[in-house]
């Protein structure tokens, strides 16, 4: 089944790339990153060509939760441990971009609302007083919620004011009406500047990767850099609607919002090629606590999480001065979008970016993730069995709720049939 955005709302269509053809910048893939890039560099009066391999918005993008919010989780007591200066960019830079979004949504009928984003605990008020005192350290906004109208335990919650929620299908249909776009125009190999397909190619001056999780592996370490996640969301009927955005300060924990007359009740998260509770998780949950409510829609969201919870933006690698990525936005990929998206266009025109050297994908990245990764990926290739992924050669596993068979090491995915659904592999199964 197909998520509740794309059951409601009708993307544009684009032709597929015939030809050979030359652009100021090359944008490869056509998610909310892509699109948002294209949209905010058209803004600065520079042209753009975005590549995608599908339909757009046809991976993570129509899959989401489409939360609008600078409160991912507890993270600023994280952050700040590495010092002040990097959690109040993280926190600078995302309210920027949901303030963009708020201005953008003013002329664009997508079902915008301000609502009030929550961060819970089950068990831990400390944990929910430590991210209160971070955001208090670097200035941002934030206050304890004790009592939430949710079905779970709560010791206590950190509550944001005035973060949002849309339909990301209807946000993305209207941005990239005016945009230069080739659709089913999958890039199969990267010659300089130059990107081939396999019924053209496009040259440009730079280049940027907005394909999830990047695909050029000669550069960058991305496969040692990034891990990917995916996550469950049923929309129930008759479950009542809850004002707000909830979600567990877990990893592995519940979240909640509305859209219109359906509750959103998402969770279910393991990695990539691992087991989880996926959707039979959620259906429990779901019986337990809104036993009279009925499933109208189900979908997944796979997302690339880095090794310190922050996204990679700019340069792709040290050596590579005209070509740029933007990934690993941890499950928050709306705001993670359009920070991406405007750090990136100042980059290209030439504008100082005060938080550029924070979220560049060169910064140091000695964290313990990156053994974790390394040995994941060692498992992978020593693994017996008959299917390979073609991304670097892991073994795959078969995902039985889902019919598709996965890779443990960097989250790509096949259909049964071995067509590509997930990045980084970039091409169908032999």
């Amino acid at each position: 089944m197909s998520s509740l955005w794309h059951e409601t709302a009708t993307l544009p269509s684009f032709p597929r790339l015939s030809g050979n053809i030359k652009a100021d910048v090359l944008i490869i893939g056509g998610g909310m990153a892509g699109l948002l890039t294209a949209c905010l560099l058209k803004e600065k009066g520079i042209s753009s060509v975005v590549l995608e391999s599908g339909k757009i918005c046809g991976g993570t993008t129509g899959n989401t939760t489409a939360k609008i919010t600078f409160q991912h989780g507890l993270i600023y007591s994280d952050l700040i441990k590495k010092g002040a200066e990097i959690a109040k960019a993280y926190y600078e830079i995302n309210r920027l971009a949901l303030e963009r979004y708020k201005k953008l949504a003013e002329n664009i009928k997508c079902d915008f609302e301000i609502k009030d984003n929550y961060i819970y605990s089950a068990d831990s008020r400390q944990k929910i007083e430590d991210e209160l005192r971070a955001l208090q350290t670097i200035g941002a906004s934030g206050s304890l919620a004790e009592s939430l109208p949710l079905p779970v335990p709560v010791a206590g919650a950190v509550k944001t004011e005035k973060q949002a929620q849309f339909h990301p299908l209807l946000f993305a249909s209207e941005i990239a009406k005016d945009l230069h776009i080739y659709e089913n125009s999958r890039v199969t190999e990267m010659k300089g500047n130059t990107a081939v397909t396999e019924t053209g190619s496009v040259r440009a001056e730079n280049v940027i990767v907005a394909t999830h999780f990047p695909f050029i592996n000669k550069h960058g370490l991305y496969s040692l850099k990034l891990y990917q996640h995916r996550s469950y969301v049923i929309a129930l009927e008759n479950a009542g609607e809850i004002d707000g955005m909830y979600l567990d300060e877990k990893e592995k924990g519940l979240s909640f919002r509305s859209y219109r007359n359906l509750l959103l009740l998402g969770g279910g998260d393991h990695r990539t090629g691992k087991k989880g509770g996926n959707y039979t998780e959620l259906r429990q949950r779901a019986k337990e606590f809104y036993p009279k409510a009925q499933e109208k829609f189900h979908w997944a969201a796979q997302d690339c999480m880095s090794l310190d919870s922050m996204p990679y933006i700019g340069s792709y690698s040290k050596s590579t001065h005209n070509l740029f990525v933007l990934t690993g936005f941890n499950k928050w990929g709306m705001t993670g979008a359009m920070a991406g998206a405007d750090l990136l266009c100042d980059l290209l025109s030439g504008k100082t970016n005060p938080y550029a050297e924070i979220f560049s994908p060169s910064r140091s990245m000695l964290t313990p993730q990156i053994f974790l990764n390394g040995a994941e990926s060692l498992l992978g290739y020593l693994y017996p069995t008959v299917r390979r992924c073609p991304h670097l050669g892991c073994a795959l596993r078969y995902n039985r709720a889902e019919h598709s068979w996965d890779c443990p090491c960097h989250g790509s995915r096949f259909t049964e049939g071995g067509r590509v659904i997930n990045g980084p592999a970039n091409g169908n199964l032999r």
